[in-house]
């Protein structure tokens, strides 16, 4: 998945390379005449999509369908020399919902270490997951092939994203037997918050490959996802779709 990611930033950088040379007999326009303050831009931004972690050991059974929520306010600033390409810089909130199977992750451990414990054989939740929130500052070097529509254009973007961690907690639901019947009923909750094993900053670099208002995204977080020394070093590692307008 990390090759799959690199190959993704790889290609957008690649297209940025290339795009200079496209359509080399168009007379060049005067983009001095053209007003582009007003077009709509990808001022705003909404991710969707699937989260994994890097380098898990055994004991980290992440499961089912991990993913994250996204959404960005953005600049966008056209390069007076070729509005062909323009720098993004946003704020906004990004959120990864990670699943388990039979494991417990206990954040609330009085432990150096943030613990996860299987639960094949003792009283386990049906449903479990790790949620984590972000304050996010994204920034990112953009090409729109009509930079005048950009809503109707081919568009690539890669850049970087710095976040904080606002809260982390787990949420587990419905209690079960061993053997795998239900405790307390199946809308029982229990909420866990705390945020002291997870890492307080992230950094990520991203890359964005669409038309219109619509592009597939990837993002690999260079930081890890637990403190050092808390956990074992994963990564995490997102592809998801963007909807982009305004």
């Amino acid at each position: 998945m990390k090759k799959s990611l690199l190959l993704l930033l790889g290609i957008t950088g690649a297209l940025f390379i290339q795009a200079q040379s496209l359509n080399p007999t168009t007379p060049k326009k005067d983009w001095t005449k053209i007003d582009l303050s007003s077009r709509p831009a990808d001022h705003f931004m909404i991710q969707y999509g699937s989260d994994s972690w890097t380098s898990r050991p055994d004991s980290v059974r992440t499961s089912g369908f991990s993913r994250h929520f996204n959404f960005y306010f953005m600049l966008d600033k056209p390069f007076k020399t070729n509005p062909h390409y323009s720098l993004g810089i946003g704020v906004g909130f990004g959120s990864s919902n990670m699943f388990f199977n039979n494991t417990n992750v206990d954040v609330r451990a009085n432990a150096s270490k943030l613990p996860f414990t299987s639960t094949d054989s003792t009283d386990h939740f049906k449903k479990f997951k790790l949620v984590t929130t972000y304050l996010e500052l994204p920034v990112e070097l953009r090409y729109y092939s009509d930079p005048e529509h950009p809503m109707k254009s081919w568009k690539f973007a890669a850049g970087v994203k710095v976040g904080t961690l606002l809260k982390s907690y787990t949420k587990a639901k419905n209690l079960e037997t061993k053997n795998n019947v239900s405790i307390y009923g199946a809308n029982y909750v229990q909420k866990e918050v705390n945020k002291r094993f997870l890492n307080g900053t992230s950094l990520a670099v991203t890359g964005r490959i669409g038309y219109g208002i619509v592009s597939f995204d990837a993002a690999y977080y260079i930081l890890g996802v637990l403190k050092d020394g808390t956990g074992p070093v994963m990564n995490r590692v997102s592809f998801g779709l963007t909807i982009s307008g305004l």
